[in-house]
């Protein structure tokens, strides 16, 4: 796997834990954030064939 994808996996990781957290913590606007991260980061990866499940282990 190329450095652009493990990069990509790895945002996508850092989201997946920042949004957790929020939610843990019951804070609403930083679980928005979070998740809108993730959308984004989630989106360019598929954009360039990167499956984000296969990072997930």
């Amino acid at each position: 796997m190329g450095e652009f994808a493990e990069a990509l996996l790895a945002r996508v990781r850092e989201a997946r834990a920042d949004l957790a957290a929020a939610v843990e913590a019951g804070d609403v606007y930083a679980a928005s954030v979070a998740q809108s991260d993730l959308d984004d980061v989630v989106w360019l990866a598929r954009r360039h064939g990167i499956d984000v499940e296969a990072g997930e282990e």
